[in-house]
């Protein structure tokens, strides 16, 4: 094959990959190893796993890396630092540690079935201790329990993991070295590290602030872009050549940028490059597995998943426990971290090229990781399910909380319900105090809570999304409620529940901007409030109000708006910086002008079937004429202007029918 039937193969894979797990809602990753599976040499063998392809992978682990090291800021590690450093650290050395002494005592007791020497054991000590970050952040924020007790230790452990991978990334191809010299390269490893991050981190920072100043000031985005991928493929070189690790360098370049004012601008250019890439890096971990060896070796596959997955449980379940929490707390820690990583693959194929593992152990360890983390949603999502029924008091932890929210509510009615008490909700229920309305709000941070409730603040720890909760904060009885939560999938959850309990309770919602109103709507909501749209109207009503028009006017402008739920400020015409991906099923705007050869031309609005297309005729510009609104009977000539409102699809078809 050439490299363009490679290349369209892969880009293939990908594209049939992703949209079969967005379809069952799976993180997309496992739809890359399973196309990867499917077009290996040991399944359909459509490509091979070539060593033009793998380098290429490699910069998917470069981009990951430095992705990771964007997101370790300083002031984030130090609010952290508890979490990060006492149970992160307790959990990743302990895996570790463990690992590495059973993985010996095995050989030195069963030599013929698991005979391993104490690099190997120590590379999958590392390559266990790794949970994944991709699939467990995004579950665990879908779920709203980023801000609870096991949510804050989840995240703690993982930030952990990510910044382990660094020494790792050093030890593992050191410890590949022969016997003899093994202690050396470890010294000189670990010595290279040492001296290359501390001359980056002590000065490089104010190089790094001066260097981007510099190309931000000649205001071209190529010119930032390219800057962006020389520093980061600039360091990852230098570490590569210093003996270290591509990655390595990669990861610094992050952490140098993160404390920059231009981290989140890398975050937005960068991000193509990393999910590309990184999606061909697990291709190749696919096109790796052996499935028919996986088969013939099943009963230590299914070894191999149950008892790291078991052992990575009961660890991180000890040492939460041993730290302060609660039992509930610690077993929905060890549930939601017990499987495998996406840096364990990294860790797994580094240890495999400097002849760590096996080769008749490389497969059945991969097929055995690659199951655990496709186990994961079904066991986050059954979590709760099994702590109660293991745990007795943490029933009765969630009943005593119950029992404060209704403790709080009780005597209540005709109160606003604040779901969610973050600025938004905080500034709400000032002006309910200032208007004598009684109010109660539900939030999931407990520090916060503390703090608010101490000033006095109507606010208990409870999860909106949870009926219970709702029913004990009174929703029932409750004037209104207000969800303040900016997610529109964390919103639709609580407003599911809202709607299931209270039919006839007004529901109003924040959103961002009008892009889910009509989700939002459809689900239930009474009112729903874009800020972005919002803001608009204010400032609207600032300018008219300065340029001399009577505040009733404005008044009345800005109520029509919202009576007519946005309709004049939906959508808005876009440029070339507007064009993404994640707005093409947007609402937009777009003027057609006839011409004296389109099909519309003499032809009345109502006749063109544009509601077919889900398009609006926003209003209609005759030649020489200010815009006015359209109506159906409105006959169009040679030089009107149509201004209208639909995605871009549609309006491309509206276009078509048109002209």
């Amino acid at each position: 094959m050439t490299g363009l039937d490679i290349t369209l193969l892969y880009l293939l894979a990908a594209v049939l990959g992703v949209v079969a797990c967005r379809s069952f809602k799976l993180p997309p990753m496992l739809g890359y190893l399973f196309v990867g599976v499917l077009i290996g040499p040991h399944a359909l063998a459509l490509a091979q796993n070539s060593s033009g392809v793998r380098y290429l992978a490699e910069f998917g682990v470069v981009f990951l890396m430095f992705v990771i090291g964007l997101e370790f800021s300083l002031s984030k590690l130090k609010a952290m630092k508890q979490l990060v450093f006492g149970l992160g650290l307790a959990q990743v050395g302990l895996t570790v540690l463990i690992a590495t002494l059973g993985s010996l005592v095995l050989s030195w007791l069963m030599p013929h079935w698991w005979k391993l020497g104490w690099q190997t054991a120590l590379a999958l000590g590392g390559v266990m201790a790794m949970s994944s970050t991709a699939i467990v952040i995004k579950l665990v924020a879908e779920r709203l329990e980023l801000e609870s007790a096991h949510g804050k230790r989840v995240v703690g452990i993982l930030l952990f993991q990510d910044l382990a991978v660094v020494p790792l990334l050093v030890l593992i191809p050191a410890l590949g070295s022969p016997p003899e010299k093994l202690v050396t390269e470890l010294g000189w490893a670990l010595l290279k590290a040492t001296v290359l991050i501390t001359l980056l981190l002590t000065g490089g920072q104010k190089v790094m602030r001066w260097w981007l100043k510099q190309v931000a000031q000649r205001k071209s985005e190529e010119l930032f872009m390219l800057n962006l991928l020389l520093i980061t493929l600039g360091l990852a070189w230098i570490t590569e050549h210093a003996g270290l690790s591509l990655a390595l360098g990669a990861f610094v370049a992050g952490m140098l940028i993160s404390e920059t004012e231009f981290k989140h601008q890398v975050e937005t250019d960068i991000r193509p490059f990393h999910d590309v890439l990184l999606g061909l890096f697990f291709i190749t971990i696919g096109m790796m597995l052996d499935w028919r060896l996986v088969l013939e070796r099943w009963p230590l596959v299914l070894l191999l998943v149950t008892v790291p997955v078991l052992f990575k449980l009961v660890v991180i379940a000890l040492i939460t426990r041993l730290m302060d929490a609660t039992l509930g707390t610690s077993l929905r820690t060890g549930l939601y971290l017990a499987q495998a990583g996406e840096f364990g693959f990294v860790l797994l194929t580094l240890a495999s090229q400097n002849s760590l593992v096996p080769p008749a152990l490389f497969n059945p360890i991969l097929a055995a990781m690659v199951l655990s983390m496709l186990a994961t949603p079904f066991i986050i999502m059954h979590a709760d399910k099994w702590v109660m029924r293991l745990v007795s008091n943490d029933w009765m932890q969630q009943s005593v909380q119950m029992t404060s929210i209704i403790t709080q509510s009780m005597g209540k009615s005709d109160h606003v319900l604040i779901c969610g008490y973050g600025r938004c909700g905080q500034n709400l229920a000032r002006l309910l105090e200032k208007a004598n309305m009684s109010y109660m709000a539900l939030d999931l941070d407990v520090e916060r809570v503390q703090k608010a409730a101490a000033a006095g603040d109507a606010v208990v720890y409870g999860d909106a999304a949870r009926a219970q909760a709702l029913i004990a904060a009174g929703v029932g009885r409750a004037k209104a409620v207000v969800i303040t939560y900016i997610d529109t999938a964390s919103a639709l959850k609580v407003l599911h529940q809202v709607r299931q309990l209270a039919p006839d309770v007004p529901v109003v919602v924040r959103t961002l901007d009008d892009q889910q109103l009509n989700n939002l709507q459809a689900a239930g909501a009474t009112e729903v409030v874009p800020e972005a749209i919002e803001a608009s109207l204010m400032l609207a009503s600032h300018a008219l109000a300065l340029v001399g028009v009577p505040i009733r006017k404005v008044l009345r402008l800005v109520q029509d708006q919202r009576d007519g739920r946005y309709s004049l400020l939906r959508g808005y015409f876009h440029g070339d910086d507007d064009n993404t991906v994640d707005d093409l099923d947007n609402e937009r705007l777009s003027s057609f002008t006839v011409h004296s050869h389109a099909l519309c031309i003499n032809k009345t609005v109502g006749s063109l079937g544009l509601e077919a297309l889900s398009v609006r005729v926003v209003s209609l510009r005759c030649k020489g004429e200010q815009r006015k609104d359209c109506s159906p009977d409105a006959v169009l000539h040679e030089g009107d202007t149509l201004v209208l409102s639909g995605t871009s699809a549609a309006l491309a078809l509206a276009e078509e029918r048109l002209a």
